[in-house]
């Protein structure tokens, strides 16, 4: 009987002890999936750039009509913005080095932010580039540093420019009828009513213009936004890597055993319940 029990008690140890491992080999195995990073508290978010302005380029190309009219000329409009975000172990190197391929690739930068103390720094631009211009930058940005997040996106503005241009020629239509409606004459309160009118249109005809003048073939741009974080890759011992798994693990471990003693006790409560409600069950239907 006693040898039974010690094989069973024997086993039991087993199967605890190989939890044990198990957990500690699979905290000192997930410690190599992390890599820690020292890097600048004020890092920016590739999402997080504030634009100073719109960049707008066109692309020309033909098409085939779809009645007899044969080849129709499109001129589309499109927004292109690249965002790359990146980390930096040699900060003023790959600084110098970004802004040497923006001016290499006739690129100018529009906004600019830098900030942090030695070894936090932190650095964020803008960048109109050329559109024949704009693969060969991303290509050479996403080249310096360490990428932590990249992604392009292409939004078509045709309809949005031809709007602007619709409401601009439907603007001026009605500026002409006033004006030509004020050369008429009338009463004092009409003619500054017409002219309070044509003054309101003018600024709303200075607004387009603003806005028409970003789709200028002489102001075509495609947008990056490029940011660089100053940071170190934490070499981490061998040995300091054991005494955090190892101390994971015995919290985890003393956990699932506390956990497991719970539901050992509970267990036998409940089956202690049940083993007293049939022996009252009994005494119930022998007094019957």
């Amino acid at each position: 009987m006693k040898s039974n029990f010690k094989k069973k008690l024997k086993k039991l140890l087993g199967y605890i002890s190989l939890l044990f491992v198990a957990l500690f080999i699979f905290r000192l195995a997930y410690g190599y999936t992390k890599k820690l990073e020292d890097t600048s508290p004020y890092l920016t978010n590739i999402n997080s750039f504030t634009m100073t302005n719109r960049n707008f380029a066109s692309k020309k190309y033909e098409v085939k009509a779809s009645t007899n009219q044969g080849v129709m000329k499109v001129d589309q409009k499109y927004e292109k913005i690249a965002q790359i975000s990146t980390k930096s172990t040699d900060f003023e190197k790959e600084e110098q080095q970004s802004r040497a391929k923006i001016q290499e690739l006739e690129a100018l930068i529009q906004f600019e932010q830098k900030s942090g103390n030695k070894g936090y720094r932190s650095l964020s631009l803008v960048i109109g580039v050329p559109p024949e211009n704009f693969d060969a930058l991303y290509a050479e940005l996403i080249k310096i540093g360490k990428v932590d997040e990249k992604q392009i996106t292409k939004k078509d503005k045709t309809n949005e420019y031809k709007e602007l241009n619709a409401k601009k020629h439907s603007l001026e239509k009605i500026r002409t009828s006033l004006i030509e409606l004020k050369s008429k004459g009338g009463k004092i309160e009409e003619y500054m009513g017409l002219e309070n009118r044509i003054l309101d249109i003018e600024q709303q005809l200075q607004d387009l213009g603003v806005s028409l003048g970003d789709f200028d073939d002489e102001n075509e741009f495609c947008t990056v936004q490029f940011s660089l974080q100053e940071g170190k890759e934490v070499t981490i011992s061998f040995f300091q890597r054991v005494k955090v798994a190892l101390d994971w693990t015995i919290k985890a471990f003393l956990k699932l055993m506390f956990s497991a003693v719970l539901m050992v006790i509970f267990s036998y409560l409940v089956l202690l319940l049940i083993e007293k409600l049939k022996v009252l069950e009994k005494l119930v239907g022998k007094g019957s």
